[in-house]
């Protein structure tokens, strides 16, 4: 049996995996009417099938899992998502993309192959590994996708899901990557509320992520979402994260959730600092396994690169991401602080 056919079968991660399957594209329709088209491996997209009245508000929206191959729980959600979509349980409103990001680093159990590959989303990358071939091809898929949908000028959203390699203060939270664009709508923000996310990091600079790499380059509502920690397949608790399926669930089959904004059930964080790794003598000054949103007293030394010392400069600094084995040049580290927000059709960190 081919690809194309696991795939109609509702087998879209075993599909995708088997990596001795030809890749395969294809069109067809659900019997409830939801257009499908399978676009290559570990992508595939739907349309709904109706058009909206021009007093709706359709979205093209992008739901992405395994950029790294061991965040598996997902990747679990992804394929729950799209069985449910194949066999008509549920129909999207919206047209969607839905991506099993790095087959091969996943059937590896691994993170990446050669190359942290959400780190490669900013250009076209040199066919140098399959990490930088992999990161082409979802960029490909998006812009594709995204402008597909401009003759409709349908509001894009991005959700890319992850799970931390670390334990964390906060189980689940998201990462709002910094852009040109205002890509901080209110209603991304109460979304993360209805989904029971329990925290939200505004980023203060660029970072070649893949949800960047939709904010900055078209403008989408993109997030970074870390859903709990890594785990191998079967072994993901994922009854902790029934709150955020079902909001992703309305959010495909709604038009116009109508999430509203509750001030204080979202934590909110701004970055105060990155700590880059300039030299291989870098070194963070606690453990690797250290959770995500510590926080340290003002004075604590954190890490040492050379002859550089990076201290705690006042209390409330947390760290998050902490990592002294990143590639030199890269973020070692980030500092952030719970921030105040102002609500408006943006969410603004005081």
């Amino acid at each position: 049996m081919g690809m194309l056919q696991r795939v109609k079968e509702g087998k879209f991660l075993e599909a995708t995996l088997d990596m001795a399957l030809p890749e395969e594209q294809g069109h067809w329709l659900t019997e409830s009417g939801t257009e499908c088209e399978l676009l290559g491996r570990g992508l595939l997209s739907f349309s709904p099938a109706y058009s909206s009245s021009q007093d709706e508000q359709p979205k093209d929206i992008v739901l992405s899992s395994g950029v790294h191959g061991d965040e598996t729980s997902p990747i679990e959600l992804l394929q729950r998502l799209v069985e449910q979509i194949l066999s008509g349980e549920i129909k999207p409103a919206h047209r969607l993309l839905v991506i099993i990001g790095h087959p091969e680093a996943i059937n590896r159990h691994r993170r990446y192959v050669d190359e942290n590959m959400n780190r490669l989303f900013k250009a076209e990358n040199p066919a140098t590994n399959p990490d930088c071939i992999r990161a082409n091809t979802l960029q490909s898929a998006v812009k594709s996708f995204f402008q597909q949908g401009e003759k409709h000028q349908q509001s894009r959203w991005h959700l890319d899901l992850h799970c931390a390699i670390r334990d964390s203060e906060h189980y689940t939270f998201a990462v709002s990557p910094f852009s040109s664009h205002q890509t901080r709508q209110r209603d991304l923000f109460a979304f993360l509320q209805r989904s029971d996310i329990e925290a939200a990091l505004l980023s203060n600079s660029p970072s070649p992520t893949f949800s960047w790499y939709s904010a900055e380059f078209f403008g989408a509502q993109a997030l970074t979402l870390e859903l709990g920690k890594v785990a191998p397949f079967g072994q993901n608790d994922l009854q902790r994260l029934s709150s955020f399926y079902q909001a992703i669930v309305e959010l495909v089959t709604h038009l116009s959730p109508n999430y509203q904004w509750q001030q204080d059930k979202l934590t909110v964080y701004k970055v105060t600092r990155t700590l880059i790794k300039q030299s291989e003598h870098f070194m963070l000054n606690f453990p690797d396994d250290q959770a995500n949103f510590t926080m340290y007293p003002q004075g604590t030394l954190l890490g040492r690169d050379r002859d550089l010392e990076y201290y705690v400069l006042e209390d409330g600094e947390a760290v998050v991401f902490p990592n002294a084995n990143v590639a030199i040049g890269q973020r070692a580290c980030l500092l952030v602080q719970q921030a105040k927000v102002l609500v408006g059709e943006q969410i603004v960190a005081q």
